[in-house]
């Protein structure tokens, strides 16, 4: 019988970072811009004024306190308010390509692993860089795997639908390795003149190597169980799409980038989560005190704690449910793995521990785990 497990994982982050200061320090000058060159319509009552950002705002909304981007400059450029991001020839590796072999090939060192020897690659992320080709193929080319690659997008929730699918690969008999990456440029897609999300994201390119126990290091990871779950929801969501040249009225409207209905997410998604974990552990004969320690999705600290105290019947320390949120904001599908990369190694064999993800869609997924040495 085929048991798949987790080898072994992958981060890459940009060298760059943007702190609170300086992203409200530049949506306040884009802010007082725009408002000048629309005094008249302000003082006619037909527009209303932006208004200031401030750290206070954005810390105590979300957690976050900076965030790590492939360009910081035209982030914090009030003329610009977009990161800059030349186009490359097709005859160079694609940007969201590049960030994640450099992902894939930590995980692969990691686990000893020979590229030739893995049989799969799936691309889950929030957004694409293109159409086609598939992401997946132009990654699986530049690390040299035979075999065959594709793409999936289920937002936030991504890494745990490919963890699953990488798994039933492996149980499948289909594949006895499966590398999985999350590569996120989550500042391609989110309004930087936007006061109520102009701070959300960040940055990353995640991987995780999915393999048949029998060929997996020592120091691997169980895979106790999987659970998926969708529901259909219009408070996030994001437009653009090759059907928008189609209707040129709408071409660079607010909803062709992120947007949310915050609270309504808040009120929503907390809830489901909290319940789709209860019925795994109950499922897995599991009781919430087994759990040594939860990765949970890094999207907003608030959710993270309501979400753990559900489930514990307590407040979580920190050490039970590690934030990366902080320093990398959010990275959509990449966040949870983030966590686990970071704050894993400390396990001993037989601790077990949840990877949890939750977002657009909406949709929701948790991976349980066991370190096995």
């Amino acid at each position: 019988m085929n048991t798949p497990v987790i080898s072994a994982t992958g981060l890459w982050t940009p060298a760059e970072s943007v702190s609170n200061e300086e992203l409200v320090a530049s949506f306040n000058a884009w802010a007082d811009k725009w408002n000048r060159e629309h005094a008249a319509d302000i003082e006619a009552g037909t527009v209303e004024a932006k208004t200031h950002s401030s750290v206070e705002f954005i810390e105590k909304a979300s957690g976050i306190k900076s965030r790590f981007v492939v360009n910081k400059s035209g982030i914090v450029d009030p003329d610009t308010m977009r990161p800059d991001i030349p186009e490359r020839s097709n005859e160079e590796i694609s940007v969201l390509a590049e960030i994640a072999v450099n992902a894939a090939r930590m995980a692969l060192e990691t686990a000893g692993r020979d590229p030739k020897d893995v049989d799969a690659v799936l691309c889950a992320a929030s957004n694409m860089q293109r159409g086609y080709p598939a992401m997946a193929v132009e990654i699986q080319d530049a690390l040299g795997v035979e075999g065959f690659g594709f793409d999936m997008n289920v937002a936030c929730s991504s890494a745990t639908f490919g963890i699953q699918t990488g798994a039933d690969f492996v149980r499948s008999g289909s594949a006895k390795s499966v590398l999985m990456v999350n590569p996120e440029i989550c500042s391609g897609h989110l309004n930087f003149t936007d006061r109520d999300s102009h701070f959300i994201f960040g940055d990353v390119a995640t991987a995780v190597l999915i393999e048949n126990e029998d060929i997996a290091p020592a120091a691997h990871w169980k895979i106790l169980g999987t659970s998926l779950k969708t529901q259909f929801s219009n408070n996030i969501r994001n437009n653009f799409g090759f059907l928008n040249r189609c209707a040129p009225d709408g071409i660079g409207a607010e909803d062709k980038l992120f947007v949310q209905e915050g609270r309504k997410v808040f009120k929503e998604v907390v809830p489901m989560v909290a319940r789709m974990i209860l019925a795994e552990l109950d499922r897995l004969d599991l009781d919430a005190p087994h759990l040594r320690r939860m990765w949970l999705h890094q999207a907003n600290a608030n959710m993270n704690r309501l979400i753990a105290s559900k489930v514990l019947g307590r407040e979580a320390t920190a050490d039970e449910s590690p934030t990366v949120l902080d320093t990398y904001a959010n990275t959509s599908s990449a966040g949870s793995i983030i966590a686990f990369h970071k704050h894993s190694a400390d396990m001993q064999a037989g601790d077990k521990g949840l990877i949890c993800t939750f977002g657009a869609g909406y949709s929701a997924g948790t991976v349980f785990v066991e370190k096995a040495a």
